[in-house]
């Protein structure tokens, strides 16, 4: 007995063993069948496994000589119920020493019976504490009375063997789960090399759309581009006339032979195709139209909307073999790629639309300057005529009649012809300024000046004539003033012109005020007027060279529209800046002057 045991507990320890250094499910148990029914001398050992049904299929069998193999046969028990089930599931052991004699149903005996069995012991296998199968020896060639120690060998092998279905069946679900995760990996190993590919594709796109205006260029290189990293045969633009009604194939690039290069195609004819385009609705499909393929063959088309918010420009066609398709990322990257495309094809006929404008306004503004350099040196003749015969009739008068002399009417028109002739003159100098800044024929003499002294010269050079219009003149300086590091001459032509204006269109009774003073690296000139003011859209037009403002001129002066061009371009050449704010009757243009430190200190 003692002998027995021991043998049981090595045959135990053995398939414990080889369970843990194993992971081959099927080795296992038909090295344990074997040496249990070698163990037992029994005539078979077999391993029942339940199916779903609760139906069972004989997995592996260790058969002894001359009884039939029932190995792979399936079996159904009617007599099988749900008590049987829960019996087995709670540890349930059938000891069977003769068939006929164990009060079984007759369906059980039958089953048995045709199985050749005699006598019969069965355990059931648990794993993961559900009823997995069945270890069952069973004795053929008569009855058998199973010792217990036989009874308790087989239920420690049934629980190593659940042990060893367990451990198996979590091995096949890590193994299975290694797979799985394999096969994600790869895949999104693949699709962010894809990405990585469409991302350089979408920069190499962008960045040529930034650096050239070439459209044919740029859209060539982006169907060349495109049909390389997405492996296909064929990709081509088309795009619209002005009125959509006809698309040109304007570009595509193939590894065969361009078929399609100029192809025109009228939109009325292909009504359910252009329609939803139009629409811009990116399509998929699989269609053999002789006008989309002269080669007649079936294709996975897709096509792409080329437009912006300004409408559509055409199409983006792609073909692949007909049993492919393109997937979500491809259908991305195309759209992106014909936002890019939409961009590069405004931007081109944006540029050749300017360069088109700039050519005429160039030629508009050579015509312009001709004409003034032509129209200034016509007039400086006769000015100059005109302003020797004011000379020598001033003289005249010296020597004259007194009487006459002092006659109004006399001085008056005499004061017209001069303030005409120094109102010409005035006009051709500010004609030829306009045209030698324009050309950067004008040099700068800088040299310091004081303001406190300086300002008030050229304000009360006005006092007579705003006296004349009945308009108070005030000169109003702070009483620190830097010197200013300017160009004398042409800072006097600036101020004129501006007292010039205030003076002409300033009403009676109103006031005229020049004031100076610095802020931090800053030195400000402001003349201002009441009794008048611009409208806001037409502030931004003053400075414009020949713009007059359609208002009201009190003194009828009238005027060129070149007096304040003038000003704004000599205050950007002593790099100053001018502003005019205009607002309850109140005109006011500021310049400022930048201040050197060392100066200001």
């Amino acid at each position: 007995m003692f002998i027995l045991q021991t043998e049981r507990e090595k045959l135990v320890a053995a398939i414990a063993l080889r369970i843990r250094q194993s992971l081959d499910l099927d080795v296992i148990l038909n090295q344990t069948v074997e040496e249990v029914r070698q163990f037992l001398q029994s005539d078979r050992v077999l391993i029942y496994r339940f199916e779903p049904d609760w139906s069972g299929l004989i997995v592996v069998e260790s058969l002894a000589s001359p009884w039939k193999a029932i190995f792979g046969k399936k079996i159904h028990d009617p007599c099988f119920t749900k008590n049987h089930i829960q019996q087995y599931r709670q540890g349930r052991v059938q000891v069977i020493e003769n068939i006929y004699a164990a009060n079984l149903s007759p369906c059980h005996v039958d089953l048995l019976a045709n199985l050749e069995v005699k006598a019969n012991l069965v355990v059931p296998i648990v794993a993961e504490e559900e009823l997995w199968g069945l270890l069952i020896a069973q004795q053929c060639s008569g009855t058998r009375k199973w010792q217990s120690a036989e009874v308790e060998l087989l239920k420690q092998l049934a629980i190593q063997v659940g042990i060893a279905i367990q451990q198996a069946e979590l091995y096949q679900q890590v193994q299975s789960f290694n797979t799985y995760l394999e096969r994600k990996v790869k895949q999104r190993t693949s699709q962010l090399q894809q990405a990585l590919q469409f991302e350089a594709l979408i920069r190499r796109v962008t960045e040529k759309v930034r650096d050239s205006l070439d459209e044919g260029q740029i859209l060539q290189i982006v169907t060349q581009e495109l049909a390389k990293v997405l492996k296909i045969e064929r990709c081509k633009i088309e795009l619209y006339d002005p009125l959509q009604e006809i698309a040109i194939i304007a570009y595509e690039y193939t590894t065969t032979s361009l078929t399609c290069q100029g192809l025109v195609r009228q939109v009325a004819d292909f009504p359910e195709l252009y329609q939803q385009l139009l629409q811009k609705q990116t399509l998929q499909f699989v269609e053999r139209i002789p006008e989309l393929s002269p080669k007649k063959i079936q294709a996975t088309r897709l096509v792409c909307p080329i437009f912006d918010d300004q409408g559509i420009l055409g199409n983006l066609w792609l073909l692949k073999p007909r049993e492919k398709i393109f997937d979500k990322f491809e259908i991305r990257l195309v759209q992106q790629v014909a936002n890019q495309c939409a961009i590069a094809i405004r931007q081109a006929r944006f540029y050749e639309t300017a360069q088109t404008q700039v050519k005429e306004l160039e030629k508009l503004n050579n015509l312009k300057d001709d004409f003034l350099k032509t129209i200034s040196h016509e007039l400086r003749t006769p000015m100059s005529s005109i302003m020797l015969a004011s000379q020598t009739l001033e003289k005249l008068i010296e020597t004259g009649n007194q009487q006459r002399i002092e006659s109004r009417v006399f001085k008056q028109v005499f004061r017209i012809f001069k303030n005409s002739c120094r109102q010409q003159n005035k006009l051709v100098n500010d004609l030829l300024t306009l045209c030698y800044i324009d050309a950067d024929n004008v040099t700068l003499i800088p040299e310091w000046i004081d303001f406190q002294v300086w300002l008030p010269t050229i304000v009360e050079s006005f006092r007579e004539q705003t006296q004349y219009h009945q308009q108070q003149l005030i000169i109003n300086l702070s009483a620190q003033l830097p010197l200013l590091e300017s160009d004398l001459s042409l800072l006097e032509r600036i101020v004129n012109e501006l007292l010039n204006n205030a003076c002409k269109y300033t009403p009676a009774g109103e006031t005229i005020t020049v004031s100076a003073w610095a802020t931090q690296n800053k030195l400000n000139l402001s003349v201002s007027n009441s009794g008048i003011e611009i409208a806001s859209e037409e502030q931004k037009c003053i400075f414009e060279k020949f713009y007059r403002i359609p208002s009201h001129d009190p003194w009828q002066y009238g005027g060129t529209g070149i007096g304040l061009a003038l000003v704004k371009k000599l205050v950007e050449l002593l790099g100053a800046t001018i502003e005019v704010e205009s607002q309850a009757s109140q005109t006011t243009f500021t310049l400022q002057f930048p201040l050197e430190t060392n100066n200001q200190a």
